[in-house]
């Protein structure tokens, strides 16, 4: 066996091969050849059965679900456990010692100790949303009342209103010796302005100058809403007018209170007691009738009794007892926003509570600034800002809207996270009141959907392929007239005044208003990029374009919200298709019928004296039997006695023969003699004023 595992395998014949293996399955005893093992058998090999130690472990039934920083009585809701079994269980629980039931629980690992002390496993969810204190964790609000120990007296916050041209910012440039109504555009406040002002006394009083005409009728209730006294301006010579009965409203919703300044008084046709009259008629208590409202006679440009004014506001403050917390985190209202081409974007801001400063981080509505300066109305920079005291600030990241909260936060960190979830919360109302107009445009396009597939299902693969061009994804203009127009302001106050009145757009039948895109700020390439896709108008109100903006597109620079609105009506107009109207050029009174023969027709001439006007043969007719058209047409023949004529002229009797008339004429009914022309439209658009 040896010596043939030495020779050559093929040197071993077919039958030695045969009997070699046959005596080797016979002599497996014998035979010490080992054979080689399978990959399967040297796999299985290597295999080594492990099995763990059992352990004593507790048997976890049911799942509770659990979230960070969540009380122990809402762990015990969501166990479905006693407050009593968890406040038992967490004695047991190292770093579980605080087992009041408001106590919050930061901790996972202490959590799932508990819950597994109860039996139960834990499973980690989102903080319910209907929780109010996951909406305080992650939004700011204003702090409780302060301490009266705390709180310092402050300086108040007057409010100047009333109708345009009734002198207010007149009034208040006396008192701060500057000229503003010069600068403001047609002499109107176009938005409000806010500046300290101090008195002959010493006493430091915060102005706010709000407009007067209608389209600003926001603004003027922000100025209501963040003053302590209201002076009223009403004019001697024209008394009590629309937007007076407005600011008594706002003044008696906001629940402030009023002086009554009688201005003008030194024109000759001024008459204060028809003023006071008019006043009581609105609910008015003025004081000498029963009241207590104060009313001082006042002449804004000639400064009389205007010392008078200022004691009496002085005097009211003091009876208010005006006071405030000047410590802590700052809290304020928006009164105006803007953005300054060299500085950026501004906020002018009132303070009403704390101490504002120059790194402070506020937060207001959607936007936070960290504060990098601080400046009067005049414009010179200020150390800090106290309460009672407009200021603005330097430092926003995006505009601040007016009449929004400011409020002070820790960090930057804090700010951001209020921001994001406020715009999420922006965001989840919008959708929700958005819901019902996407359900439905959802509905229209899968009926749409399926429409098209049915069609297509039905005609077949070859059939349904797109035949010519594709069509567009935007389509032509339908030819409706349209005005597209782009809209910049200078202010925010001054823009929302603006969309408000487009808001009162309601002649859609005839033309078809779209803003485009509207801001705050100068008009940019941008607006420029937009006006050129869209055929847009740029309406900049008292912001800059350069020559080389207006040469690329239509820009119209207005300073004045009226002048802005007569041209936007214009060209509103001009994208109206002219009217076809009727000119009556003469009129008639039918005398007598004749029936006349021509040839062998019967036809009917009409005996007519002209009382007005001229008749001219090829104008168009119509015949009236009281206040109802009868009959329309042309003539074919007009005769003065027996010679055909073109022209009749007034009281002259003459006789018309209409073009296929085809209705009963009597004696009695008139003709009328007209022409049709095209005359331009206008717009039935009424803004309000």
């Amino acid at each position: 066996m040896v010596f043939l595992r030495k020779l050559p395998w093929n040197l071993i014949t077919t039958w030695s091969r045969q009997s070699f293996f046959a005596s080797r399955t016979i002599h497996t005893d014998f035979v010490y050849y080992k054979r080689r093992k399978t990959a399967e058998e040297r796999k299985a090999a290597r295999i080594i059965e492990y099995s763990p130690k059992k352990k004593n472990k507790i048997e976890l039934s049911g799942t509770v679900d659990v979230w960070r920083n969540m009380t122990v009585e809402e762990l015990a809701k969501s166990a479905q456990k006693s407050l009593d079994h968890i406040q038992e269980v967490m004695l047991y629980v190292p770093g579980a010692e605080d087992i009041d039931s408001e106590a919050r629980l930061h901790d996972m690992k202490v959590v799932k100790e508990i819950v597994a002390k109860c039996g139960m496993k834990m499973k980690i969810i989102a903080p319910p949303e209907s929780a109010d204190i996951v909406v305080k964790d992650k939004d700011v609000f204003p702090r409780p009342p302060a301490d009266p120990a705390d709180m310092e007296t402050r300086f108040p916050i007057v409010t100047v209103m009333g109708h345009v041209d009734h002198g207010k910012t007149t009034l208040l440039d006396t008192l701060r010796g500057a000229s503003v109504a010069a600068g403001e555009a047609g002499g109107i406040t176009q938005h409000i302005g806010a500046f300290t002002v101090e008195l002959e006394s010493g006493e430091k009083v915060t102005f706010l100058d709000t407009p007067g005409h209608a389209a600003f009728s926001a603004m003027r209730a922000r100025g209501a809403n963040c003053t302590d006294i209201v002076v009223l301006v009403v004019a001697a010579d024209d008394g009590v007018m629309e937007q007076t009965k407005e600011v008594v409203k706002l003044v008696n919703e906001a629940g402030v209170a009023v002086i009554i300044a009688i201005n003008k008084i030194d024109k000759p046709e001024a008459d204060i007691e028809r003023a006071k009259r008019d006043l009581m008629q609105l609910g008015l208590a003025l004081e000498g009738s029963g009241g207590d409202i104060q009313v001082v006679p006042i002449s804004a440009l000639k400064g009389t009794n205007l010392t008078e004014l200022t004691e009496t506001i002085s005097a009211q403050a003091t009876l208010m007892g005006l006071k405030a917390d000047f410590k802590g985190f700052v809290e304020g209202i928006v009164i105006e926003s803007k953005i300054d081409k060299y500085r950026g974007k501004l906020s002018t801001t009132i303070v009403t509570r704390g101490t504002l400063r120059k790194g402070a981080i506020l937060v207001s509505g959607t936007a936070f600034a960290k504060v990098r300066g601080l400046f009067d109305h005049t414009g010179q920079p200020m150390e800090k800002a106290v309460p009672g005291t407009p200021v603005e600030i330097l430092g926003w990241r995006e505009l601040p809207l007016a009449g929004e909260e400011v409020l002070e936060v820790e960090n930057e960190q804090k700010a951001g996270s209020v921001v994001r979830f406020r715009k999420a919360q922006q965001m989840d109302q919008k959708i929700e009141s958005d819901r019902d107009a996407i359900l439905q445009k959802e509905m229209e396009h899968l009926e749409k959907y399926r429409a098209e597939r049915d069609a297509r299902r039905k005609q077949g693969f070859y059939r349904s392929r797109q035949k010519g061009p594709r069509q567009k994804e935007i389509p032509a203009d339908d030819g409706f007239p349209c005005v597209n127009m782009i809209l910049k302001g200078d202010v925010h106050g001054s823009m929302e005044a603006i969309l408000n009145v487009l808001d009162t757009y309601d002649d859609f039948e005839n033309c078809r208003l779209n803003i485009v895109h509207y801001g705050v700020g100068n008009v940019s390439e941008g607006d420029v990029e937009l006006s050129q896709t869209f055929n847009a108008i740029i309406y900049a109100f008292s912001v800059d374009s350069t020559v080389a903006l207006k040469a690329k597109a239509k820009v119209r620079n207005f300073n004045v919200i009226y002048h802005l609105i007569n041209d936007l009506k214009d060209e509103i107009s001009s994208k109206l298709p002219p009217v076809q109207v009727e000119e009556v050029t003469g009129e008639a009174n039918i005398l007598q019928i004749f029936e006349i023969t021509e040839g062998k027709k019967e036809v009917t001439v009409l005996g007519c004296r002209c009382t007005k006007g001229i008749l001219k043969k090829n104008h168009q007719y119509k015949i009236m039997r009281q206040e109802e058209v009868i009959y329309t047409g042309s003539l074919d023949s007009m005769r003065h006695l027996k010679n055909e004529v073109d022209t009749i002229k007034n009281d002259t009797e003459c006789g018309l023969k209409p073009r296929d008339l085809n209705c009963e004429v009597k004696p009695g009914d008139v003709i009328y003699c007209f022409t049709v022309k095209d005359k331009d439209q206008s717009t039935s658009w009424d803004p309000g004023f």
